[in-house]
């Protein structure tokens, strides 16, 4: 093992190998790897709170070209038939229409919109169409913090308008972007991506996306959906990967990560694990993911990550309890409020908790609230 240093203290740790992520996966009970991650959480974090940001996702678009088959959001573009009978219309928000979310937005205390959509083709949507939408939001709601765009949109902005990622990063910054969410990493293993994503970044891309990002000072957060047909290792590659580029730029704030919902999906009707099967996922088999891999990988992560400072609990798909409990397994934040959330709950998941719900959780947890903004600062 190498020794690093952390990134908010001053404490040497062992930076742990695969080998090691693997060996603590397969030989830790639960309780012993929470354990290991609330430790090192509490060396970060030795504050007497825990923070979460009201904010709202609104999905100005559902058009898509990817084909993904976890996704019951999306809606195919004129012209485009993937077969599926099931998906949702299309539709593209009006700017009056965002405009109203936002206002509801900031009615309830709002401090930032995380703004994603599908990826639409440009005889929909035209480049200028996505920089008078930041200026129009930075000229009506100037406190707003706009974290929007996941790396395959920006990809997909570079391929469709013949610029560079970079170009594209920094005429959004521009005209208003301030950060990009880590939304679109699934799992950073092509073998995956290609079964479960097709039509979206190569792993390679989704990170040039991310260093290119950092390299102009935007900050970003980075995702992991785990629990169908990706193995352990795949799990723990992402995590490298990701580890390794933080080594390279540190512009990540944050790790979220969520459990697949299969509700409905072509992706939840691949074949399970037979009923005695007791081995680890293979790659092949759907591998649904309970509370009790959702806390074990949470805290694998926070010992894994030791260059990322903060981990989100993952409420949303977990439902409150468990998105608490997760404060005890590596987790410092408890993520937002989510005045609107479309993407999980066209997937069959539907929890929601308000500003006062979330204080509640983190008080009776043992800690004091604290509202943050973007980049973890307490306001």
């Amino acid at each position: 093992m190498t020794r690093v240093m952390t990134q908010s203290s001053t404490t040497v740790a062992p930076r742990i190998s695969d080998k090691d992520a693997m060996d603590l996966y397969t030989t830790c009970s639960i309780h012993e790897l929470g354990r290991r991650a609330h430790e090192i959480t509490l060396r970060l974090h030795p504050e007497n709170y825990r923070t979460y940001v009201v904010d709202r996702n609104i999905n100005y678009a559902n058009y898509c070209t990817a084909k993904c088959i976890f996704c019951n959001f999306k809606a195919d573009p004129p012209g485009m038939n993937t077969g599926r009978t099931d998906l949702p219309s299309g539709y593209v928000l009006s700017l009056d229409e965002i405009g109203h979310k936002i206002e509801e937005l900031v009615a309830i205390g709002g401090t930032q919109v995380l703004m994603q959509g599908g990826l639409v083709p440009s005889e929909l949507l035209p480049f200028d169409w996505y920089l008078d939408l930041l200026r129009f939001i930075k000229r009506a709601f100037p406190d707003i913090h706009v974290h929007a765009f996941s790396p395959p949109e920006i990809h997909a902005f570079h391929d469709m308008f013949d610029m560079s990622v970079r170009d594209v990063l920094l005429r959004m910054q521009d005209a208003g972007l301030d950060t990009v969410p880590g939304g679109g990493a699934e799992i950073l293993v092509d073998r995956v991506r290609n079964k479960i994503a097709q039509g979206k970044t190569t792993a390679d891309q989704y990170l040039h996306v991310m260093r290119e990002a950092h390299k102009i000072g935007m900050r970003t957060s980075i995702t992991m959906m785990f629990g169908h047909i990706e193995t352990i290792e795949d799990r723990i590659e992402h995590l490298r990967r990701i580890r390794d580029l933080q080594d390279e730029t540190g512009g990540f704030t944050a790790y979220i990560s969520w459990t697949f919902q299969p509700g409905g999906t072509p992706l939840g009707r691949v074949k399970p694990f037979p009923a005695d099967y007791d081995g680890l996922p293979d790659g092949d088999h759907l591998m649904l993911a309970d509370a009790n891999e959702y806390l074990r990988m949470t805290a694998l992560a926070r010992i894994y990550l030791d260059n990322i400072p903060n981990i989100q609990s993952s409420w949303v798909t977990q439902g409150p309890k468990i998105g608490q409990l997760a404060l005890f397994y590596g987790a410092n934040d408890m993520g937002s409020v989510m005045m609107e959330e479309n993407v999980v709950s066209a997937a069959g998941t539907t929890y929601q908790l308000n500003e006062r719900e979330i204080r509640q959780i983190i008080v009776s947890a043992g800690w004091q609230p604290r509202k943050r903004n973007c980049y973890y600062d307490v306001v």
